[in-house]
């Protein structure tokens, strides 16, 4: 009966679009100047390509630049987006670091398109770092939400950059409103080679949960990205992801074209039940930078895409990587794991299935279990 009463939404939205006049949205570039100050000078720079850092340092001390707001006008400055990208900034000014072992800072990464992701980095006090790790959080989150764990990996001499993927977090779009995930995926790559370039010599691994860890497993299907990554790390990775009728495969290509930002049905601001953790849940689900709506049209259909693409090309996978799922999963499907392993070519590849956990590993009351093996599956690898 729920979804027969989906069924009749969806045509009953396909009907209004057909009737009602077309409404046009124009979205104009965000561009403008950006003052940098420092004790020296003070001088005036356009934002793309300039990527704008602003950092805390160990103990609570700031260091490097003063970043003012971009000098655009008022009419084209998406409100959505300022709110969200001025909240994730002052979480990391406010960080204090932890016990002094860490420092987090912030930078706006310019893509191709044109649009700016914000990216965020985790680096240990100590100059010597044993590798890199690129993360890459799941749908409506943000990799804010990954700090514990990124100071856990700075505790082993890892260095951690946390990006929010298109329409996430302190990034530019709609929030959790997705037009490709081909779009993260090229960030990613542009990102990769950003890395490579600043950190020459040191290994690098890509930790990704959910969606992110689909969008890692289609980067690496890149010769060109496989070949520069020592590893990767999956947890409940969107390699098989059902939709909850079969009617929605079918039409979900032409109600993402109609409808991309339409949502299925009302808000669940309780959320999923992604992991056993009470208080876990609570503080996902209160955060506003992570998204509490219903899935978007055209972000569902990215979603069943990029699974679909991957299942057809397991057998291109290369890389090594350890996989992670609780069977308990009722989100991502944990036989789709199972899958990824059996059919990979990596030759150095693992997989750890969980008894009764659920969706977001690195929440759940085990949490410090699955960060462990984590970190010593890296640890093997430096």
């Amino acid at each position: 009966m729920r979804e027969l009463k989906r069924l009749v939404t969806i045509i009953h939205a396909l009907i209004l679009f057909i009737l009602l006049p077309f409404r046009v949205v124009v979205w104009r570039r965000r561009t403008g100047a950006v003052v940098i100050r420092d004790e020296k000078q003070e001088r005036k720079v356009w934002s793309p390509p300039q990527i704008v850092v602003r950092k805390r340092g160990a103990g609570g001390s700031e260091s490097g630049c003063s970043v003012a707001p971009p000098s655009v006008p008022a009419a084209v400055v998406d409100l959505e987006v300022a709110v969200r990208r001025e909240l994730a900034m002052r979480r990391v000014l406010e960080d204090d670091g932890g016990d002094g072992s860490s420092v987090r800072e912030f930078s706006l990464f310019p893509t191709k398109r044109g649009d700016t992701l914000f990216t965020q980095s985790w680096s240990p006090v100590s100059p010597n770092h044993r590798g890199l790790i690129v993360l890459l959080h799941g749908l409506n989150e943000h990799s804010g939400r990954y700090s514990d764990f990124a100071k856990q990996l700075n505790a082993n001499g890892f260095k951690v950059y946390g990006i929010d993927w298109i329409g996430h977090g302190g990034s530019d779009g709609l929030h959790a409103y997705v037009p490709s995930l081909d779009y993260a995926v090229e960030d990613l790559k542009s990102f990769l080679e950003k890395v490579f370039t600043e950190n020459p010599g040191l290994p690098c691994f890509c930790i990704g949960h959910s969606t992110g860890g689909a969008i890692i497993l289609k980067a690496m299907l890149d010769p060109m990205i496989e070949s520069r990554v020592s590893g990767i790390v999956l947890t409940s990775p969107a390699v098989g992801v059902q939709p909850s009728h079969p009617i929605f495969t079918v039409l979900a290509p032409i109600v993402a074209f109609l409808l991309p930002r339409y949502q299925f049905s009302a808000a669940n601001k309780k959320g999923m039940p992604v992991s056993r953790d009470p208080q876990a849940l609570v503080t996902k689900y209160s955060d506003p930078l992570v998204f509490t709506g219903s899935i978007r049209v055209k972000t569902g259909y990215e979603i069943l895409r990029i699974a679909a693409h991957l299942q057809q090309n397991l057998n291109k996978v290369k890389v090594p990587f350890l996989v992670m799922h609780g069977t308990a999963d009722t989100v991502t499907d944990p036989n789709a794991s199972k899958r990824l392993y059996e059919e990979a070519s990596s030759s150095d590849k693992s997989i750890k299935l969980f008894d009764g956990l659920l969706h977001d590993l690195l929440f759940e009351p085990e949490r410090e279990i699955i960060a462990g093996v984590i970190l010593d599956w890296l640890n093997q690898r430096v």
